[in-house]
């Protein structure tokens, strides 16, 4: 039985200074729990009967059925799903060797929990492993970042640092998406040892960032000139930014 001190407890790591005391963050749907449970630590799993029948290698520190009524009184969700569990946030420090020599993702001050979550599972789509995050951004284990993430929480790690002083130590190009940038694909090439910034919803990159910005990049509309939609979601910027550093030399054969 899922008792009332456990869907308390569950309830609390919705805040996020309890998530950062604990070091602990919720995820929820068969999906979800299922990507994540190979790659990070699993404090307490509760689910249905039927799916702890269905799973019985699950490992984790502390497994309880469940109804699907006491699910949804634990649940976020609006649908609540036959599983939830409690994982461990992973202690990650910065490999700067590794970073030197890699194309990276930095966020300044994303603010939409469910854009961050996104470009976390982007990221993991385009074998990007890191994310420096400023220390405005988003919480990346806020339940809403999680499940966008879709289990590439897992295998993208997740850095707060203060970008303005962090990204010099890399001694990288850095491409930044802004409006009066040069045209994407006017590109020849684009290295694969890189940092791409991506700034906030509705202010962009900041003051203090702009003169770390080697190459400013722009996202044209099609066709050119047109009437379109005011901006692109950042989310859907770093997918197609992405998209364009990882395209192989027009002379090079795909895999």
């Amino acid at each position: 039985m899922l008792s009332k001190a456990k869907i308390k407890w569950i309830h609390s790591l919705n805040l996020k200074k309890n998530r950062k005391e604990l070091h602990l963050f919720v995820a929820e749907g068969h999906k979800l729990v299922t990507e994540l449970l190979p790659h990070m630590s699993c404090r307490f799993l509760t689910a249905t009967t039927e799916w702890l029948q269905r799973y019985p290698d699950i490992r984790a520190a502390e497994i309880a059925e469940a109804s699907l009524q006491e699910l949804n009184k634990a649940s976020n969700q609006q649908h609540p799903q036959e599983v939830l569990a409690v994982f461990e946030i992973p202690d990650r420090k910065p490999d700067l060797n590794y970073l030197k020599n890699s194309l990276t993702l930095a966020l300044d001050n994303i603010q939409d929990p469910g854009n961050l979550g996104t470009i976390v599972r982007t990221a993991d789509w385009f074998g990007i492993n890191t994310l420096l995050c400023s220390v405005g951004c988003a919480d990346a284990y806020n339940p809403k970042s999680v499940q966008a993430s879709m289990g590439s929480i897992a295998r993208v790690a997740v850095h707060y640092v203060k970008l303005e002083e962090f990204i010099p130590t890399l001694n990288l190009p850095v491409f930044g998406a802004f409006l009066e940038g040069k045209n994407l694909y006017e590109f020849r090439h684009l290295p694969q040892a890189a940092v791409i910034l991506m700034g906030n919803e509705s202010n962009g990159i900041s003051g203090k960032l702009k003169p770390l910005v080697n190459e400013k990049l722009y996202i044209p509309e099609f066709p050119p000139g047109s009437i379109r939609a005011e901006s692109l979601n950042v989310s859907i910027a770093t997918g197609i930014i992405c998209a364009a550093f990882r395209k192989p030399p027009t002379n090079a054969r795909l895999p």
